[in-house]
């Protein structure tokens, strides 16, 4: 009989590629991964792992074991959702990640009402940028993901997940209190063509669309500082050091002497939670999403504008 935690450890091997990814993506150590993969071996008979340079690889039989521990480990998800579906229940563990403005915008407000509301019911958060949310979900390391695309770029949602949208949230431009546009009432991208950007971090999603957005205008940016945190950029505007755009969610207040103005094109960032769709019928999960939309609904009186 397979030990299913050890076909775990095997199916986290394969996708993180890795004994310190596995470990990391099932919180516990690498030890225990070597551990765990050991007594596979000697209940399988074989060799799954070789020496790979100072890492492992999987060998023939270990991809094999490997293909078959995704599917049974699909099969065990599923009767879990069924299970958890027919008690009606909203418990046992739900881990979540959030990309960092809706993080701080959002989970303040979601998560204390799931855990009034579901006493048994252990939520884990953590902050992810949108790409690396999906993939923990697809990985199973997460339970949901709360992600983003853009109004004129959209980002795909891969097989074998579901999305619920939880918020329109519209972006202006923020500049210093001293600005030439800072009085203005809207303002059109174009007339940005020589100021000096702010953005997020290279190869992020919303760096892409700003890059892809500016260009799309014939706008071809000086960038001069890249911030994850929009609060970090926001204080380099502050400093007189450019301008950025400024989603609306988890954006107040803003600091001194930076003002936002709208766009003309009124940008938006599409916000939504995303799952695997073998567990969509958990309790915990339809209760994460609804509380995810109750939160969304409590600022979204301050997104409408």
């Amino acid at each position: 009989m397979l030990n299913l935690e050890r076909l775990r450890t095997l199916d986290a091997l394969a996708r993180h590629g890795s004994v310190s990814g596995a470990a990391e993506g099932l919180h516990i150590t690498t030890s225990a991964v070597s551990q765990q993969m050991s007594k596979l071996e000697r209940e399988v008979g074989q060799q799954l792992l070789a020496k790979n340079g100072r890492g492992v690889r999987l060998t023939d039989a270990g991809r094999l074991l490997a293909e078959h521990a995704a599917r049974i480990l699909s099969q065990v998800e599923l009767a879990q959702a069924d299970l958890e579906a027919q008690r009606g229940q909203v418990a046992g563990e739900l881990r979540i990640s959030a990309f960092p403005t809706a993080a701080r915008g959002l989970f303040p407000l979601a998560l204390p009402v799931l855990r009034a509301e579901h006493p048994a019911l252990r939520v884990r958060s953590c902050e992810l940028e949108p790409e690396r949310g999906i993939s923990g979900v697809i990985r199973g390391d997460l339970d949901l993901a709360v992600v983003l695309d853009w109004y004129n770029k959209p980002m795909p949602v891969p097989d074998g997940l579901a999305k619920a949208s939880v918020l329109d949230d519209p972006a202006d431009v923020a500049m210093p209190a001293g600005h030439r546009l800072a009085g203005r009432e809207e303002v059109d991208l174009a007339e940005f063509a020589e100021d000096e950007w702010i953005t997020w971090g290279e190869g992020e999603f919303c760096h892409e669309w700003l890059m892809f957005t500016l260009r799309s205008k014939g706008i071809e940016p000086h960038l001069v500082h890249r911030a994850a945190e929009t609060h970090t950029q926001l204080n380099l505007v502050a400093a007189g050091l450019g301008v950025c755009i400024a989603p609306l969610l988890g954006r107040h207040p803003l600091p001194a002497g930076v003002v936002t103005v709208p766009l003309k094109q009124r940008v938006r960032r599409h916000v939504y939670v995303v799952w695997r769709a073998d567990a969509d019928r958990r309790p915990s999960i339809r209760a994460a999403v609804r509380a995810l939309q109750s939160a969304a609904a409590r600022v979204g009186g301050d997104a409408a504008r």
